[in-house]
């Protein structure tokens, strides 16, 4: 199977990063999604889960990512693995380097019946009622997890804005 690593970042607010998914996505165009992707050889899931996300959206979890679950999807021959972290960076940090629209949602809004990729809506549903949401808002609103982008850059976080 497949390995994809996609990442469940936390901000300050406990609001989680979503990525909208454009047109030219090989996979699942136009959904809702969360940052990641495959590994490049020699790369670990959890790698290539830091990789993708910094890719992405400019962006890192401060303090590293830590696996949430595994999930197989063998009608796909895909096996996600979700990592999670936190970061003190906001919607203005966000740097659009792949998708239609990369946004901080409120958790209330995260399952507002939005369509997602396979799988991912399951374990949205696991995290944001999990201790570990709560404990990575935490973290972050703490001040523990610092504002810096990956790469220092700043830039626009959806395709329109």
């Amino acid at each position: 199977m497949i390995s994809i690593s996609a990442v469940l970042l936390v901000d300050r607010d406990g609001r989680l990063l979503l990525q909208l998914r454009d047109e030219h996505a090989p996979n699942h165009p136009n959904v809702w999604g969360l940052p990641g992707g495959h590994g490049e050889p020699g790369e670990t899931a959890e790698q290539a889960a830091a990789r993708e996300l910094r890719e992405e959206t400019g962006l890192r979890a401060e303090h590293g990512l830590r696996l949430f679950a595994r999930q197989e999807l063998p009608e796909l021959g895909r096996v996600k693995h979700y990592f999670c972290g936190a970061t003190g960076a906001g919607q203005d940090d966000v740097v659009l380097g792949e998708g239609a629209a990369i946004l901080f949602l409120p958790a209330e809004e995260v399952l507002d019946g939005r369509p997602f990729t396979p799988g991912t809506a399951e374990v949205l549903a696991r995290f944001l009622g999990s201790p570990e949401h709560a404990r990575l808002a935490a973290l972050a609103a703490a001040g523990r997890a610092g504002p810096a982008p990956a790469d220092g850059r700043r830039g626009q976080s959806s395709a329109g804005g």
